[in-house]
């Protein structure tokens, strides 16, 4: 879904081995603020559609990080320089990379 909404470098880490709050992150950076907030809430609506609600959300109003937590996966849409600064691919190092592919 982040990648049809011109997200780009879209990363899955499988968490579950190392979080006792959550499954899966999916992180992704945007290309705008206005751009990030609408993939959040495409996410969002794919989440209604098969029954996943997102049970927090923020950074909607911001320009760097946007989050949606929908308990089991959380995803991340940050700017350029957030992603780079926050490194949440290296903080959780010790998850697993999923394999996906974009479209499917």
């Amino acid at each position: 879904m982040l990648a049809n909404t011109r997200c780009h470098s879209v990363a899955v880490l499988d968490i579950s081995a190392i979080s006792p709050v959550a499954d899966f992150f999916v992180i992704a950076t945007g290309t705008s603020a206005r751009q990030m907030r609408s993939a959040c809430e495409d996410t969002e609506e794919l989440g209604k559609s098969i029954n996943m609600r997102a049970c927090w959300r923020c950074g909607y109003e911001g320009q760097s990080w946007m989050l949606a937590d929908f308990i089991d996966v959380v995803v991340h849409v940050f700017s350029e320089e957030a992603r780079q600064f926050y490194d949440l691919e290296g903080l959780w190092g010790d998850g697993q990379k999923v394999q996906w592919e974009a479209g499917k």
